[in-house]
């Protein structure tokens, strides 16, 4: 009934954009994906200013295995709204996982595509400060970099560690904060963090670590 009413709104309405954005978002979300992006597309050609509209489009390429073609969706959307934390965070993911078809199509290098992939993670951090989430996935973008600057990682871990809401939390923090001390070359550092980890469920990665420390001398 609601998709009749909105066949009939375009039909007497053809060159309504929102009409055909709220439609477009009506079929993604009952899983005709074809018939939402077709509706996606004549939104974007009737009003190339819409955020929301090239994010999904974007979403939509992602999702359809076409990386390379959804990039320029997602950065039009962030240029659009700069101050939208998930355009950004959604950007960041596409960098990471894509990463090798992105380099293979020689329009990235890889200094290139890790300094965007860490700074959307890094921005999506900063604009939305309550979504714990997006704080994590900057700080464990650090070891997604060809070259990290690990000292700056160590403070992403433990600005995250006083974030974290629950103990096992706060503890997790403290292991990647610890392995980075070893990637520092700090063992004794990292020994004293993991003795601050008591929590049952982390003593497999705690245990991991410890058997670095005691191969790995310090510098």
């Amino acid at each position: 009934s609601v998709a009749h009413d909105y066949e009939l709104l375009l039909r007497s309405n053809p060159n309504y954009a929102a009409a055909y954005v709220a439609y477009g978002f009506l079929l993604g979300k009952v899983g005709m994906g074809d018939e939402s992006v077709k509706m996606l597309l004549r939104a974007n050609q009737l009003d190339p200013d819409i955020p929301l509209v090239k994010n999904q489009l974007g979403n939509h390429l992602a999702e359809s295995g076409k990386p390379l073609q959804a990039a320029p969706y997602y950065i039009a959307a962030i240029k659009l709204d700069p101050n939208e934390p998930l355009y950004h965070y959604q950007l960041g993911t596409l960098l990471v996982e894509a990463r090798d078809e992105f380099l293979r199509s020689g329009e990235w290098t890889r200094s290139v595509l890790d300094a965007a992939m860490h700074d959307a993670f890094r921005r999506a951090a900063e604009l939305a400060p309550n979504r714990f989430e997006f704080a994590y996935r900057f700080a464990e973008s650090f070891y997604d970099l060809e070259q990290p600057d690990w000292d700056a990682a160590l403070r992403a871990w433990s600005d995250l560690e006083e974030k974290a809401p629950t103990d096992v939390e706060r503890q997790t923090m403290r292991l990647h904060a610890a392995n980075i001390c070893l990637k520092l070359g700090k063992p004794e550092h990292a020994q004293a963090l993991l003795s601050t980890v008591t929590e049952a469920a982390l003593q497999t990665q705690k245990e991991k670590l410890l058997v670095q420390i005691a191969e790995k001398p310090a510098k």
